[in-house]
């Protein structure tokens, strides 16, 4: 058997950082391939499993490997609550690229314009794979794959597409982009092949992407108020498109 601690200096630069039993757990659940796992503290960790996830307990007995607290905490950017961390292989580029590409498309796609708070991005993609969406996009200069980002999504990367692509290479479909001069979002039916572009936390969309749009929606707010969080719009609008959507999910 490998050493967990050569395996993970060996693995660490090319893979993805699971950060937390929560992170672990959802990437096994949608078919991760996980190379090496380490908890400080094992029997914790597969009793966390027997109550919260039984359904890979037999996979995470088999996987984790228990290491010195120091240790584990030397591979992480800060020990989680969990004191369990992990390393995935990202999935190929190419398939990501095939799976947005697909058409015909049941379910939307999130587009998230330059964002800049890597805890949102995470936050985005967790709401995407609950509502089954297809993928999460980001243009700009933010990975992300970043550890940030995987962390604030869960590990829920793996159960949806998360790529980054320029503005004039996003997915087919009508793009539909959340604005506060749009129309309202209540008076329009969103297909099930759309793209759902939202901009970024402080500057909205950018001109490249407002340009590319064929329409501009925005969501109910009271006067005075400036703007919702990331995630929250991004929910809001899930919501109303799994209104008209089957309830499959």
């Amino acid at each position: 058997m490998t050493d967990p601690v050569t395996a993970w200096h060996r693995l660490a630069g090319d893979t993805v950082l699971l950060d937390g039993f929560h992170a672990l757990k959802h990437a096994l659940r949608f078919g991760a391939e996980v190379p090496v796992a380490v908890t400080a503290d094992r029997a914790a960790a597969l009793a966390l499993a027997d109550e919260l996830a039984p359904d890979v307990q037999d996979v995470l007995a088999g996987l984790l490997s228990e290491v010195p607290h120091e240790t584990y905490a030397s591979f992480v950017p800060r020990p989680h609550p969990t004191a369990v961390a992990a390393l995935a292989v990202r999935p190929s580029r190419s398939s990501g690229l095939a799976k947005l590409a697909a058409e015909p498309r049941r379910t939307p796609v999130v587009v998230l314009d330059n964002p800049r708070n890597l805890g949102n991005a995470g936050a985005v993609i967790r709401l995407a794979a609950g509502f089954g969406a297809t993928g999460v996009v980001t243009t700009g200069t933010v990975d992300p794959w970043h550890p940030t980002v995987v962390r604030g999504g869960a590990g829920l990367h793996f159960a949806t597409t998360v790529e980054r692509l320029a503005v004039d290479e996003l997915p087919p479909g009508p793009l539909f982009a959340l604005d506060p001069e749009g129309d309202d979002i209540r008076g329009v039916k969103l297909p099930d092949d759309a793209v759902l572009a939202f901009g970024s936390e402080r500057t909205g969309l950018s001109a490249e992407l407002r340009a590319r749009a064929d329409h501009l929606l925005s969501l109910p707010m009271r006067p005075q108020v400036s703007s919702y969080n990331l995630a929250t719009s991004v929910a809001m609008t899930l919501y109303h498109w799994s209104l008209g959507a089957p309830a499959s999910l």
